[in-house]
């Protein structure tokens, strides 16, 4: 029997489609990611089913959507009982790894809400006790003085039971501030060996912070912006030189584990799967070392839509445009911004630098992969957990409205035995990864599990039987510092997208 295909997934973090050279940025350099597309086939029609982090992650194991799946925002973790096709792969034979980013339980002990609490400071929130490791964010309230709502707010949102308690707080990052030497229990949603790198910018928490700090005991005095190198007059904010030099920064320690894991599987007997997670280039903006300044921002093009106002905007837009005129800022490092012409080219700038640091560490990957004489049976596949306004219509990060920019990501498919540089226009999505990777080994897929095998469509040039594909957003106030919570929902078909709010 011929061995079953090993699997490399690797996927970043908060990085929308055109902020990559292979699709088409004019600025940014990544040979890396661009040696898989000339390699494989590249998807311009490929779309989350949510755009942030927890749902669609959970949408990727389970190839079911996030009303199905039950992890319908950030703060719901996937169930125990969930099962994911990693567990498939498991169940055939398959080693399976994970290093870098899970998210799919709750990194803080800050669960889900539909409410709009008072909000925590930055600094609150964000302060680091311990080296590099961050400490929760303060549990949220309805409102000021008011009472923490817990376990009795079930119906208020729309839960029966909260999914909290053992087995739900493997990755709390307190795990390893109480012990150093913790590892998140295995069998995880399919995975037999995990390695944690949780947070972002040089705030990321986890086996990569304890990693760190022991590497580097005064670690503490480098990371943050009080912390912070000179700036050369970047204002933008969440934008601060960080003192955690290269070799320490979490791309580095993801590659450097991916490495160590797969040296362990050469030579093996079993087929492979690694899920191989970059906490970048999710905001703050801080690449480190020579990636700071790598890209100048007086020569980065603005967005067509930075200064554009359309009539009729959603309420969410007016009322962040109302409250920057108003000096309101929105600083807490999940909310979404408004920026001007300047932040936004500083923004994308630094983004560049901390998207060609990740380019870098993938080479390195795809070096040793090949090295190793693995590189002829392994399918190497590339795709990001959502996008980025990145200034599109003045907006920052993520939330609430379904813009091309953060709806839209990456999905490269590169099979040593499938068809090489091609682009597909194959309409596809994060719900499709599950039964796209099944079907290339041979498993079949679990009941339930809701996506297309997009790759074998692509290489035959037919489309999927599908309608379309919908893309669902429940978002809280608390979410966007609003009074006010938003459902966003949208379909996409066949060259135009319909989005009800």
């Amino acid at each position: 029997m011929a061995k079953k295909p090993n699997f490399l997934f690797i996927i970043t973090d908060q990085h929308r489609a055109d902020h990559l050279g292979c699709y088409g940025n004019p600025v940014l350099r990544t040979p890396s990611i661009d040696s898989l597309a000339r390699r494989g086939l590249a998807f311009d029609e490929f779309y989350v089913s949510c755009p942030i982090c927890m749902p669609n992650r959970a949408t990727i194991l389970t190839g079911r959507t996030p009303s199905a799946s039950g992890v319908r925002q950030n703060g719901l973790p996937l169930s125990l009982d969930a099962v994911t096709f990693v567990d498939l792969l498991k169940a055939e034979g398959y080693s399976t790894g994970l290093i870098g980013k899970a998210h799919f339980q709750n990194i803080s002990k800050q669960d889900a809400s539909l409410e709009a609490p008072e909000p925590p400071s930055v600094k609150s929130a964000m302060a680091v006790p311990q080296p590099g490791i961050a400490p929760d964010r303060p549990r949220r309230t309805r409102g000021v003085g008011e009472e923490p709502i817990g376990r009795d707010d079930a119906l208020w949102n729309a839960t029966r039971e909260w999914r909290t308690g053992p087995g739900y707080d493997l990755e709390w990052t307190g795990q390893w501030r109480v012990n150093p030497d913790y590892t998140v229990p295995t069998p995880y949603y399919g995975f037999d060996h995990v390695e944690i790198a949780n947070g972002h910018g040089d705030w990321v928490g986890g086996d990569y912070a304890v990693w760190r700090a022991r590497q580097d005991p005064d670690i503490a005095s480098k990371v943050g912006p009080p912390n912070g190198l000179d700036k050369g007059g970047v204002t933008a904010p969440q934008a601060w030189r960080t003192a955690v030099p290269e070799e320490l920064w979490s791309s580095t320690w993801v590659a450097d584990r991916t490495i160590d894991w797969l040296e362990r599987q050469a030579g093996g007997n079993e087929p492979f799967f690694l899920f191989c997670s970059f906490p970048d280039p999710h905001n703050p903006f801080c690449p480190p070392g020579k990636y700071w300044d790598m890209y100048d921002p007086a020569e980065i093009p603005l967005p067509p839509s930075q200064g554009h106002v359309n009539r009729g905007e959603p309420r969410y837009l007016r009322t962040l445009r109302a409250h920057a005129a108003e000096g309101r800022k929105h600083d807490d490092f999940m909310w979404g911004f408004l920026a001007g012409e300047r932040h936004t080219r500083e923004i994308l700038a630094l983004t560049y630098g901390l998207i060609s640091c990740l380019d870098d560490q993938i080479g390195r990957i795809l070096v040793r992969l090949r090295e190793l004489g693995l590189d002829d049976d392994t399918v190497v596949v590339f795709t990001s957990d959502h996008g980025d306004f990145m200034g599109d219509h003045g907006l920052m990060l993520k939330q609430g409205l379904h813009y091309q920019g953060v709806i839209r990501v990456p999905f490269i498919w590169a099979d040593p035995a499938g068809v090489t540089g091609r682009r597909s226009d194959v309409l596809g999505g994060s719900i499709d990864i599950a039964q796209t990777i099944l079907n290339r080994a041979g498993v079949a897929a679990a009941a339930g599990m809701q996506g297309f095998d997009i790759a074998g469509a692509a290489a035959t040039g037919k489309q999927p039987g599908r309608a379309g594909l919908m893309i669902e957003e429940d978002c809280p106030g608390l979410h966007i510092d609003m009074d006010f919570g938003l459902r966003t929902w949208t379909l996409i078909h066949d060259g135009w997208r319909l989005t009800r709010i």
